[in-house]
C-alpha cells in the first residue's frame, strides 16, 4: 500500500472528533467531578500550547499556496498620472523663435501578464513549499498526541497527589489515634514513656508530610486547571478491579517498524530534509535562465511635451529570456549554505530516530513490566494489612511491642502509594507507547478513560 503523507493528520482528526463526542456524552453524569474525558474536551478548546499549535500549523499550511504560486501567472498593473506646465521655444515661419507655455495632463497605464515557461527555481519553490506545509501538518498531529499524553499524565498526577494526600490524612490520624492510646495507657501505669515518643516522633514526622501532600495536591490540581481553563475540584478515581491488558503488539520489533513510519516527529524531520533538498535545488537554479511569457497592454496620453495632444495604445505578447551570468558568487555560496543546511538536516533525523526508538524500547519495557509490577504491589499491600492486623493482635498477647505496630502502618501507606503510582504510571507509559509509534487513536484516550469511576 503506498504511503499517504496526510493519513496520519486526517487519521487523528477524526479521532479528535469521536473523543469529543464522547466527552460530551460525559458531561452530563455530574457536573461537580471532571472525568479523563471532560478533561481532555475542555484542553482541547483552552489549552494554550494547544491552540498556539492549531494557528501555527494553520500558518504552515500556507507554504503550499506559496509553493505553487511559483508556477501560476502573475497579473498587475500600473498606471501614473501627472499634470504639467512646460515651456517650448521654437522658430516660427520666418525663423525667429517662438515661446509658448503649454499646460497639459499626461497619463500612463499598464496591465501586464508573465507566466514562467521554464523556472527551474519555481520549481523547487513549489515543491520545497509542499514539503514545508507537510512538515507543519506532521508537527500538528505530533502536537495532537502530545495533548493527550499531557492531559493524562496531568490528571494523573493530580490523582496521585489527592491520594497521596488522603494516605497522609490516614496516617496522620492513625497515629494520632495510637497517641491517644498511649496516652491513655500510661496514665493507667501500662505504658511506657518510651511508646509515647516514638508515637509523638511518628506523628510529627506525618504532620510534615500532610503539609507536603497538600501543596503537592494543589499544585498539580493547578496545572491541570491552566490546562482545561476552568476551577477543578474532584477528579474520578482508579476504579475498583483494575487490570492490565494484554500489549497488542507484543514485539518490540513490530513497535519500532511503526515508529520508523508514523511517528510524527520522525515525519516531521523527513519532510525538514525534503524541504533543505529543494533548497539546494533553487540556489542551484541561479545558474541556469528563466524563461517567462510576457503579454502587456499599455495606454498613453501626452507621454511627452512633443505629443501632448495625442493618446497611443500599444498591445505586446512574446517571451523574454532571462540568463544570469555573474552575481559576485552568491549562487555558489548559497548553494554551498543549503548544502551544508541538507546535511545538517540528515544528521537531524538521525538523532530524532535514535531519540524516539529510545524512548519507545523504554516505554515498551515499562509497559511489558508493568502487569507484573502491579500484581507484586497488590501483593504487597495485601501483606501490609495483614501484618498491620497481626502486629495490633501481638501486641494484645505482649508478642509485640508499639514500635512495630508504627511500623507496619508506615509499610502499609508506603505500599498503598507504590502501587497507586504504579498504576498511574502504567497508564502513562501505554499511551506514550503508542505516541511514540505514532498510533494513538480516540479509542486509546476511552480506554484509559474506562479505568476511571465517576467520584461519589
Amino acid at each position: 500500500m503506498a504511503y499517504d503523507k496526510k493519513r496520519p493528520v486526517k487519521r487523528l482528526t477524526v479521532c479528535l472528533l469521536g473523543i469529543g463526542f464522547a466527552g460530551t456524552l460525559v458531561l452530563g453524569a455530574r457536573a461537580d467531578a471532571m472525568g479523563l474525558l471532560e478533561v481532555y474536551n475542555a484542553a482541547l478548546q483552552n489549552d494554550p500550547a494547544y491552540q498556539s499549535a492549531i494557528h501555527d500549523n494553520e500558518a504552515g499550511r500556507e507554504n503550499r499556496v506559496l509553493g505553487r504560486a511559483n508556477l501560476l501567472p502573475t497579473v498587475s498593473a500600473d498606471y501614473s498620472g501627472s499634470k504639467n506646465k512646460a515651456e517650448q521655444t521654437q522658430p516660427d515661419a520666418y525663423g525667429n523663435p517662438f515661446t509658448t507655455h503649454p499646460n497639459y495632463v499626461s497619463s500612463q497605464a499598464d496591465l501586464t501578464l508573465r507566466q514562467p515557461i521554464y523556472s527551474p527555481d519555481g520549481v523547487a519553490k513549489y515543491h520545497e513549499g509542499i514539503a514545508q506545509a507537510d512538515y507543519s501538518d506532521a508537527q500538528f498531529s505530533g502536537k495532537q498526541q502530545d495533548l493527550v499524553l499531557r492531559v493524562v499524565e496531568a490528571y494523573c498526577n493530580a490523582l496521585l497527589a489527592q491520594e497521596q494526600l488522603s494516605l497522609a490524612v490516614a496516617q496522620r490520624d492513625a497515629f494520632a489515634e495510637q497517641r491517644a492510646v498511649n496516652d491513655h495507657m500510661f496514665a493507667l501505669g501500662e505504658g511506657t514513656k518510651t511508646d509515647m515518643l516514638e508515637t509523638q516522633a511518628k506523628l510529627d514526622l506525618a504532620e510534615a508530610q500532610l503539609i507536603e501532600a497538600r501543596d503537592n495536591h494543589t499544585t498539580y490540581l493547578q496545572a491541570l486547571e491552566a490546562m482545561v481553563g476552568r476551577e477543578v475540584t474532584q477528579l474520578d478515581g482508579l476504579a475498583d478491579g483494575f487490570q492490565v491488558k494484554p500489549l497488542q503488539p507484543v514485539s518490540f520489533d513490530e513497535w519500532r517498524t511503526l515508529a520508523l513510519k508514523n511517528n510524527p516527529e520522525i515525519q516531521a524531520q523527513r519532510f525538514v530534509v525534503e524541504a533543505s533538498q529543494q533548497e539546494v535545488y533553487r540556489n542551484r537554479a541561479g545558474h541556469l535562465p528563466h524563461v517567462d511569457f510576457v503579454a502587456s497592454l499599455s495606454k498613453e496620453k501626452a507621454d511627452n511635451i512633443d505629443y501632448y495632444t495625442t493618446d497611443s495604445m500599444v498591445r505586446s505578447a512574446g517571451i523574454q529570456v532571462t540568463v544570469p551570468i555573474y552575481s559576485g558568487g552568491s549562487v555558489n555560496a548559497s548553494t554551498r549554505q543549503a548544502s551544508a543546511g541538507l546535511l545538517k538536516a540528515k544528521s537531524d533525523l538521525d538523532d530524532q530516530i535514535n531519540k524516539t526508538l529510545l524512548d519507545l524500547h523504554k516505554q515498551h519495557y515499562a509497559v511489558m513490566s508493568g502487569s507484573a509490577k502491579i500484581g507484586a504491589l497488590v501483593k504487597s499491600v495485601d501483606s501490609a494489612r495483614l501484618l498491620v492486623t497481626a502486629t495490633k493482635q501481638s501486641i494484645k498477647g505482649g508478642v509485640r511491642v508499639n514500635v512495630d505496630l508504627l511500623n507496619a502502618e508506615q509499610q502499609l501507606y508506603s505500599a498503598q502509594r507504590d502501587l497507586a503510582q504504579a498504576r498511574y504510571t502504567y497508564l502513562i507509559a501505554d499511551l506514550t507507547l503508542r505516541s511514540d509509534a505514532g498510533m494513538l487513536t480516540a479509542n486509546d484516550l476511552r480506554n484509559v478513560a474506562a479505568y476511571f469511576s465517576k467520584a461519589q
